[in-house]
C-alpha cells in the first residue's frame, strides 16, 4: 500500500520544508502554546480530512512514507490516522514533544448510545511540564489545541466554545477526559444536531503502541456499515467557518452563514474537491468513486 505514494518522496527531500509549504507557513512555528495554535490551524486550513481511497477500495497504510507521500507531495487529504502521524511527526521535528492518544467518538451519537470503538487519534504535547491536546484530524468540527485541564476552554473563528473536562476516573471505558463544543451546528459535517454542549470525543492518557494505531485504523478502512466505508466524506476549516462534504451535498458554513448544496455533475464535484477542499483525484480516481 505504500509505494505508489511513497514514490512521489524525492530521494533528498527536506520533509519538514515541503511540508511546511503545504500547509502555507514560511518557517517553522515555536514550541509554545501559540505556535502550536498556529501550525493546527494552518495543517487543518490546507489538507483536507477526507476517505475518498477507502472509498476506492484501497487500504490505508500507516507506513510513513505513505503518509508522507500522500498527504504531502500528492496533493491528497486523509482521516485522523494519516492526518495526526503527520502532525505529530512534524512537530518534534519543530522540538514539540508529543505522543499519540486513542478517543472514543460522540458526536451525533444519542446521549444512551453504548461506548463507541476507539477510532480516533491525536496528539497529547507536553509544552514546558504542560499537557496540551492537538488535532489536526478530527474530521467533524474543529477541536482547537486546548491545556489538559479539567474546565480549559477555547474559542474558534467559526464561533464555537470547546472545553475539556474530567469525566470519569483514569482507565474508565467511557473515557477520563472529554472534549465538548458549543457552538453553530453548520460549523460541523451534520453530525451536530441537538443544541447546547456536545461530546465530540473522551479519552484516557494511556500509552498507545503502534499496533494499536494499525488495529484502529484496519477497523475503521474495513468495518462494512460505518461512515467511513459507505460514504465519501471530506471536510476543511475555512478562515471564519468549516466545510463539509457526504455524497453530493456540500454544507459551507462562513461569514456567520450556513449554506446547503447539492452538486449536480461530476466534473463540478471533482473541481470543488480540489479547489475547496484541497484534495486532488484524477478523472479515473473520480470515476471509480461511483459518486454519480
Amino acid at each position: 500500500m505504500s509505494a505508489p505514494y511513497a514514490s512521489l518522496i524525492p530521494a533528498d527531500a527536506d520533509r519538514l520544508g515541503l511540508y511546511l509549504a503545504r500547509i502555507g507557513l514560511a518557517a517553522p512555528v515555536e514550541p509554545t502554546a501559540q505556535g502550536l495554535a498556529i501550525l493546527q490551524r494552518a495543517h487543518r486550513m490546507n489538507i483536507g480530512f477526507e476517505n475518498m481511497d477507502v472509498m476506492l477500495g484501497r487500504g490505508i497504510s500507516l507506513d510513513p512514507d505513505a503518509i508522507f507521500g500522500k498527504l504531502v507531495m500528492g496533493a491528497r487529504g486523509g482521516y485522523c490516522f494519516e492526518q495526526n502521524w503527520l502532525f505529530g511527526t512534524m512537530l518534534a521535528q519543530m522540538g514539540f514533544a508529543n505522543r499519540p492518544l486513542l478517543a472514543r467518538v460522540w458526536l451525533g451519537l444519542p446521549e444512551d448510545a453504548p461506548a463507541s470503538p476507539l477510532t480516533h487519534t491525536f496528539r497529547l504535547v507536553d509544552l514546558d511540564g504542560q499537557a496540551w491536546i492537538a488535532d489536526a484530524g478530527f474530521g467533524g468540527s474543529y477541536v482547537p489545541p486546548m491545556p489538559l485541564t479539567d474546565g480549559a476552554t477555547a474559542q474558534t473563528a467559526d464561533g464555537a466554545q470547546h472545553r475539556i473536562i474530567r469525566h470519569s476516573a483514569p482507565g474508565s471505558l467511557a473515557g477520563e477526559w472529554l472534549v465538548e463544543r458549543l457552538g453553530p451546528a453548520a460549523a460541523t459535517d451534520g453530525r451536530a444536531t441537538a443544541p447546547g454542549w456536545q461530546k465530540q470525543y473522551s479519552f484516557n492518557l494511556n500509552e498507545v503502541a503502534p499496533i494499536d494505531l494499525e488495529l484502529s485504523n484496519h477497523w475503521t478502512f474495513t468495518k462494512p456499515e460505518t461512515r467511513f466505508t459507505t460514504a465519501w466524506i471530506a471536510s476543511i476549516v475555512l478562515e471564519d467557518g468549516f466545510a463539509a462534504l457526504n455524497g453530493r451535498r456540500l454544507t459551507m458554513y462562513a461569514g456567520g452563514r450556513g449554506d446547503v448544496m447539492d452538486i449536480a455533475h461530476a466534473q463540478d464535484w471533482r473541481a470543488m474537491l480540489a479547489d475547496l477542499f484541497r484534495v486532488e483525484l484524477s478523472e479515473d480516481e473520480a470515476a471509480g468513486l461511483k459518486v454519480f
